[in-house]
């Protein structure tokens, strides 16, 4: 028997994103991820449909985000595209079962991390459509994978995710459990990288010199694997909760970024703010942290969920989504090619750090959609007897307890607001237990005007009708100290930073046969406004906008802070500042400027040294 999760999310079907968040989903699905079908060859002219292009992760990786993302927003137009692929991929199911679009001969070396990834989207399709043949497909999948597996072993990326076959292996034998399904964990388990060992004989305290490129030390793989013992925890009586917290504890003692995640450019690669992180390790890290909650129950998941969501992912795309990075720079003063001698990434190419189609490499192109989809999916969740708010955002969801049906609706500006509303509307009266979550960056918190504790609130009683319950917390500015020796600002989840006015360079050409043409080009983005700044005192500011056409627009930030600033002698290479000033001598007067969430930027200076007011020395 599988331990059964604490929570389980609506179905698309039965939930619906409102306010910012369903204009974030739309904005996407105006946007490049909800185009690739439609201009770009490997997702277009697949192998999974029948054409000559790629065969292997990013049709998977692709459907994964729009498939979520076309029932939630209710688009049958879109549906109708992500309906043509999964019907090109069904029919080409062998008669043993196997799916993926390679030749008998091509099976040996074919990396099973697609087949993994494929039997997870079906999943995704059939909880968004009841589907009744997507079961057989993946029971049948599965089955070819054990029988595959008895004289074949794991090999690169599918050693590295093993765990992910998890998730749908585990959905398979709670609809019809067979013993050969256990038995198939175990094969994946043994013949998989052993992440508890990794972690146990920490070797990354430090970054690979730079050029050396690795399975273990690969970001992506390290942002998945965070969930790894907490699935297998389903099985066994360890405690997978306690292992996912050693595992980002460490990450983010060596690795760690200001805005919460861990470097890798592409692999680990240190603390310092001009090293990057792959978008393809924040969304990744994002599921993770999605299933980790789920699983546990424990909200510093659902902490780090929203972290990553309102800060990292939104400031690795353009604010219309046209184009996104591949790497991430915490202090970002210019987005242009690196000469190959002065980039900062110990692996990727200079080019990582564009705005574009697909920068470096197109993995991040065809995976960084499942980002907002499945967070809208984590807002509301079932429980026993009830239901419990996992990441704050705007929606809403039909479930029911006992045989009653029961609307909830999740009314919030959130991030961008300092609370949420819970409207529970009951069918019939019934007793529900709802698990209200409060931040953990909250220094108080209140439901309908009294006080109440956190991290989760649990309300048990009986509602008989139409109830509104108004949750209220209290933030503050923090100043946050870095390893480069500098500081940074958060207020609550949103990390701040200072915004950098850009002028833009669109880049139109063809490569590799892959075209690159407005809207979905490449652009550079290179400052027109100073960046050398170290903050002059303590004294910070909160203040309050509105949201505009774009949730996270740089032009127009829902929320801002201002602070007093001074300019410094900071040193600049090319693109790329000096990791640090090279002296804290003022170079003016205090100015007072603007910081805006991370999320908002596309230019940006986050780490600062903090001096005395200039004006006292």
């Amino acid at each position: 028997m599988l331990k059964q999760a604490v929570y389980t999310p609506f179905s698309p079907r039965s939930c619906r994103p409102a306010g910012w968040l369903k204009r974030q989903l739309e904005i996407q699905a105006a946007g490049l991820n909800g185009h690739l079908d439609q201009m770009w060859p490997d997702i277009q002219n697949s192998r999974w449909i029948g054409g000559e292009k790629e065969g292997w992760e990013r049709v998977p990786y692709w459907l994964d985000g729009f498939i979520p993302l076309a029932w939630l927003l209710g688009d049958e137009g879109m549906q109708a595209r992500a309906r043509r692929y999964v019907e090109a991929i069904l029919e080409g199911q062998q008669e043993d079962g196997w799916i993926c679009p390679c030749s008998e001969k091509e099976r040996e070396g074919y990396d099973l991390w697609a087949l993994f990834l494929i039997c997870k989207v079906l999943v995704v399709y059939q909880d968004c459509t009841g589907d009744p043949r997507i079961e057989e497909a993946v029971y049948r999948a599965l089955r070819q994978l054990q029988s595959h597996l008895d004289s074949r072993t794991l090999h690169n990326w599918g050693a590295a995710r093993w765990f992910e076959c998890l998730i749908p292996l585990f959905w398979l034998y709670e609809r019809r459990p067979e013993e050969w399904m256990l038995d198939l964990a175990f094969q994946l388990e043994i013949q998989g990288f052993d992440y508890e060992r990794l972690f146990e004989y920490w070797r990354f305290e430090r970054p690979y010199e730079k050029g050396r490129w690795s399975f273990v030390s690969h970001v992506v793989n390290l942002a998945m694997c965070l969930k790894y013992s907490a699935l297998y925890a389903r099985l066994t009586s360890r405690d997978g909760n306690a292992e996912a917290k050693r595992m980002i504890r460490l990450l983010l003692r060596d690795h760690g970024m200001a805005v919460g995640h861990f470097t890798g450019d592409e692999c680990l690669s240190g603390s310092g703010p001009l090293q990057g992180s792959e978008l393809c390790s924040v969304v990744e890290a994002m599921y993770s942290y999605e299933i980790l909650f789920q699983l546990t129950g424990d909200p510093e998941w659902a902490d780090r969920l929203e972290e990553l969501a309102y800060n990292a992912l939104p400031a690795a795309t353009t604010p219309d989504m046209w184009a996104h990075q591949y790497d991430q720079m915490t202090n970002q003063i210019e987005c242009s090619v690196f000469p190959e001698e002065e980039k900062p990434f110990r692996t990727n190419s200079g080019e990582a750090h564009l705005f574009g189609l697909e920068p470096h490499f197109g993995c991040c192109t065809a995976n960084f959609g499942q980002g907002w989809p499945k967070l809208a999916l984590s807002a509301l969740l079932k429980k026993e007897g009830g239901f419990g708010i996992g990441a704050i955002a705007p929606c809403s969801a039909e479930g029911s307890v006992e045989g009653t049906a029961v609307r909830l609706e999740l009314q919030t500006e959130y991030p961008f607001e300092d609370g949420y509303t819970l409207i529970v509307s009951p069918e019939r009266p019934v007793e529900l237990e709802l698990d209200l979550r409060i931040p953990g960056k909250a220094l108080s918190a209140a439901l309908d005007g009294r006080p109440v504790s956190g991290p989760v609130f649990r309300l048990c009683r009986l509602f008989a009708k139409e109830t509104r319950l108004e949750v209220r917390f209290h933030f503050a500015p923090e100043w946050v100290s870095r390893p480069s020796g500098m500081v940074c600002v958060k207020r609550g989840v949103l990390l701040y930073a200072l915004g950098l006015e850009a002028e833009e360079t669109r880049l139109e050409y063809v490569r590799d046969g892959v075209e690159r043409k407005f809207p979905y080009c490449d652009y550079e983005f290179r400052p027109v406004s100073s960046w050398n700044y170290a903050f002059a005192g303590t004294e910070l500011e909160f203040h309050r906008g509105r949201i505009g056409k774009f949730p996270f627009d740089p032009d127009c930030p829902p929320v801002w802070l201002t602070a007093q600033m001074v300019p410094v002698p900071w040193r600049r290479t090319g693109g790329c500042c000096a990791e640090y000033p090279d002296s804290l001598e003022p170079l003016g007067q205090p100015e007072e400027k603007r910081l805006i969430p991370y999320g908002c930027t596309c230019l940006r200076m986050t780490e600062m040294p903090l001096i005395a007011d200039p004006r006292e020395l």
